[in-house]
């Protein structure tokens, strides 16, 4: 592994009104003994209100594991974290569950729509399963975003990639939720249509005051984001509180490996 300078991380105070996400000394340890894997390491950071963040770092560095914890998909071995304010470290399932439906989106690689459905239903899915009626004005205007109005009636195999992608980013704002996790949201996609996604995150952002943490291996992707954490080895050994462009990225990401 080469060395690389690294400014010191910013301290993280404690959370506050402002934030959407925090975590605190969060560790998630895999096995025991001397086979164990230590995927993360006492990571603490904050993720305010309206914020496009970029998780960055080289394969095993911990990227993954700590988006998957934050959005509450796996629990840490140590640590806390906060939902809009809310505890979910001892959350129950029914209790998890619930607070994922109502204050967490998701946007995946894979896209995650159910084949039977049609992108209407697909993207009113997270209401219908709560049992509560969308905003009409809301789902016109994020179809509108999305430029799915003539796409509606059709399912998911009669869709293109990013026809899809546009799909589940409706699917995961219409329910107006506290913060939109995406799993490498651009990674089963063409350049131009990623790019094109990307527009439309970058506009849930700026346009709706969206709180977005994405994980991507994406430079170029990652050059959308308000700020980039870079991971190794379980750790954060970089937070840039600015955009970065997607050469500067790069460098810093050669650097970790």
């Amino acid at each position: 592994m080469s060395a690389i300078a690294t400014p010191d991380v910013p301290a993280v105070e404690p959370a506050t009104s402002g934030s959407v996400v925090a975590a605190r000394d969060v560790t998630r340890v895999y096995g025991e003994g001397e086979t164990a894997v230590h995927a993360l390491r006492g990571v603490s950071v904050d993720f305010p209100r309206g914020q496009f963040a970029a998780i960055m770092g080289p394969s095993g560095s911990g990227k993954s594991t700590l988006m998957h914890i934050l959005a509450g998909l796996d629990r840490p071995t140590s640590g806390s974290v906060t939902i809009d304010g809310k505890e979910i470290v001892g959350l129950g399932d029914v209790e998890l569950t619930k607070l994922r439906r109502d204050k967490v989106g998701f946007v995946f690689q894979f896209f995650n729509l159910l084949p039977i459905l049609t992108a209407a239903e697909n993207i009113e899915l997270p209401l219908s399963i709560a049992r509560r009626r969308p905003d009409q004005a809301w789902l016109d205007e994020l179809v509108g975003a999305v430029r799915l109005e003539d796409r509606l009636d059709h399912r998911p195999d009669e869709l293109s990639g990013g026809q899809q992608q546009r799909v589940a980013i409706a699917r995961a704002l219409l329910p107006r939720p506290a913060v939109v996790f995406g799993d490498e949201p651009t990674g089963n996609l063409d350049s131009k249509t990623g790019a094109d996604v990307l527009r439309l995150l970058r506009r849930a952002v700026d346009e709706y005051g969206q709180t977005i943490v994405m994980v991507t291996h994406d430079a170029f992707a990652a050059a959308e984001a308000d700020r980039v954490l870079f991971l190794r080895d379980g750790e954060i050994v970089r937070d840039e509180r600015h955009r970065m462009q997607g050469t500067e990225i790069l460098d810093v990401v050669k650097g970790l490996e």
